[in-house]
């Protein structure tokens, strides 16, 4: 009874939802024939609307683009004005305002890029050739304005303008020949003061022209015209240059010009192109870097080949002088000259290898550095020639006197000379080897020593006296000691080398006393004397002694014919230095006078009481004294006799 109960009951709960379903698929149907409808309704709304919206869309863009059309040719039109007023600044000229021109040529740039970048305008192509063509017309005026600025400014430098940009040592003097207060100074002391002096660049072109110069440039590069720059300013700058270098004195001269001139006025012109190459590298030179660095900067290549041209013919023609000399002749006297250009060269470097760092300028630098080394080298081979000069020196001077001989005092005053460069040297040893330079100048100055005396021992053979031989050969060993003691030639030389020269010359003095008086003082001498001594007469005719009366008036007599000779003729030998020839009239009177003195107080006494006393006692001790005075005065017979 439940159970049917409760089936019965489902089946009316299922009745019901059917009934339900159906309504609600009723409904949906209606509410989709609906929508159906209204979306019809839509899409003929729409298709109604269309012609509308197409004809409100076209007339927006029409708006746009009469908007895009009127502010293009608001632009356009601003350009044509723009260049109206370009060209009527062009057409008048840098000259008389640079700064408006240069404007004027910027706007036509910027009327160039703008069509350039719209040729699709009907009308750019015939734009941009008119423009263009007033640019360049605008360039050409700027490089007419450029050169005439330049040429304008471009004069040569007088001498005197420069002059007083140097130091003081350097400024010559009213004295020909003499450079400010150089030539009170030894050369050393004229380096050390170089090495401090200051020098004032000249001003070779006004400071308030060079920036116009560097815009003017600066636009033609930008224009593309730098090849025509670079010209211009170097067939402008160049001539200057050279000009400003002849009005100083230099001048081209070859190796056989260099010949052909006699050494006083070569050794001239040599001193003055070591004062050229100080001026030009120094001030000249500087000054056109200077010019150059302002006018091109920011210009590096540009102003690099410029500098490099304008300078390179004025270069070449003061390096050519110092080739000329280096590869001219070589003789002893061109060392020194040789010394100072080597000098000169090693000075510039630092300014050389600045002023012509760039590669423009490697021809430059590497000439510079040529002519360093074969001046150094030329000196070196000087050197040789020098020292195997002095050894094989036969020049027949005849020195009669037995003084200094030429040569010496020649080679003694050219190693003084050379000590005066000994820092040079030391610097030019060392061109070619690594080896002590000092040790190097010590060798050359043993060896030109040595030479030396090797050819006076040659010359001293041409005396017959062999006393004048020796004389002569203790003059001028004593001549070189005293002037190495005396000279920075003693430091490197050695105190061994000094005290070995100075008993050469004591030996050579003492040959000297031998040679010219142990005949004389045998005279003098008591042969076959008693042990005793005994001073007084012992007989009638035989003196103390055991000498008879007539050998000792034979012995007087020769010891008066000798001395005289002696006397007449040593009078007139020379020996120049003071202290040694006191020297050695006291080292013969110390052994003549007591000898004379012992032999007139034995055998005096036998002569004087005999006829004619004077006939053979011709001289006192006082006598010989002052008479030994007179040696070695370089005195005639004739001042003799008086």
């Amino acid at each position: 009874m439940g159970v049917q109960q409760a089936m019965e009951a489902l089946s009316e709960r299922a009745s019901s939802i059917r009934e339900s379903l159906q309504k609600s698929e009723t409904i949906t149907d209606n509410m989709v024939s609906i929508l159906g409808s209204f979306d019809h309704r839509l899409s003929a709304l729409e298709t109604a609307m269309r012609p509308t919206q197409i004809r409100t869309h076209s007339i927006r863009r029409a708006h746009e683009n009469i908007d895009k059309t009127l502010k293009a040719a608001e632009v356009i039109l601003g350009k044509f004005d723009l260049t109206r007023k370009a060209e009527a600044k062009i057409l008048r000229g840098p000259h008389e305002d640079l700064e408006s021109y240069l404007e004027a040529i910027n706007q036509l740039r910027s009327v160039v890029r703008f069509f350039s970048s719209n040729k699709s305008f009907k009308s750019s192509g015939g734009i941009l050739n008119q423009t263009n063509t007033l640019l360049a017309k605008a360039i050409s005026k700027l490089e007419d304005e450029f050169r005439q600025l330049l040429t304008n400014y471009s004069k040569p430098v007088e001498p005197d303008r420069l002059f007083d940009c140097l130091p003081n040592s350097l400024r010559p003097s009213s004295e020909p020949g003499h450079q400010g207060d150089a030539s009170s100074k030894s050369h050393a002391e004229h380096q050390k003061c170089l090495a401090t002096a200051v020098y004032k660049t000249p001003t070779l072109i006004p400071p308030r022209v060079l920036p116009l110069l560097h815009e003017l440039a600066q636009q033609m590069v930008q224009a593309g015209n730098q090849q025509q720059l670079f010209r211009t300013y170097r067939d402008t700058r160049a001539p200057v240059l050279e000009q400003s270098l002849r009005k100083l004195g230099v001048e081209r001269l070859t190796k056989d010009d260099v010949q052909k001139m006699q050494w006083e006025a070569l050794e001239a012109k040599i001193g003055n192109w070591i004062h050229y190459m100080r001026i030009a590298v120094k001030l000249l030179f500087t000054g056109e870097k200077k010019v150059c660095d302002q006018i091109f900067d920011g210009m590096d290549s540009l102003r690099d080949q410029c500098f490099a041209d304008v300078t390179a013919n004025s270069v070449s023609v003061l390096l050519s002088f110092g080739e000329a000399i280096a590869k001219s002749k070589r003789s002893p006297e061109k060392l020194f000259v040789l010394l100072d250009m080597y000098e000169i060269m090693r000075e510039l470097q630092p300014e050389i290898g600045t002023l012509f760092g760039s590669n423009h300028c490697i021809e430059t630098r590497e000439s510079a550095l040529s002519l360093t080394k074969r001046l150094a080298q030329t000196a070196q081979e000087t050197f040789g020639d020098f020292e195997e000069a002095v050894e094989k020196d036969a020049t027949k001077t005849a020195v009669l006197d037995g003084t200094v001989h030429p040569l010496t005092s020649y080679v003694i005053n050219y190693v003084k000379f050379l000590f005066d460069y000994q820092s040079t040297l030391k610097q030019l040893f060392q061109e070619f080897n690594d080896a002590d330079s000092e040790a190097q100048l010590a060798s050359l100055t043993s060896r030109i020593m040595l030479a030396l005396q090797n050819n006076l021992d040659g010359k001293s053979k041409q005396y017959k006296d062999p006393a004048l031989t020796q004389l002569f050969l203790m003059n001028n060993i004593h001549y070189i000691v005293r002037s190495v003691r005396r000279s920075e030639a003693k430091d490197l030389l050695g105190d061994d080398w000094v005290q070995i020269q100075r008993r050469i010359v004591q030996q050579h003095a003492n040959q000297y006393k031998r040679v010219s008086w142990a005949k004389i003082l045998q005279c003098l001498t008591v042969q076959g004397s008693s042990p005793s001594g005994g001073g007084g007469p012992v007989g009638g005719d035989v003196g103390g002694g055991g000498l008879s009366r007539a050998v000792v008036k034979d012995r007087f007599k020769t010891f008066n014919t000798q001395f005289e000779e002696l006397h007449q003729r040593q009078s007139q030998w020379t020996v120049p230095d003071s202290e040694l020839r006191e020297s050695l009239r006291l080292a013969v009177a110390e052994v003549l006078l007591p000898a004379f003195r012992s032999f007139l107080r034995r055998y005096g006494p036998m002569i004087e009481n005999g006829k004619n006393p004077q006939k053979y006692i011709r001289f006192t001790p006082e006598d010989l004294e002052r008479m030994l005075g007179e040696f070695f005065e370089s005195k005639t017979w004739n001042e003799q006799k008086r």
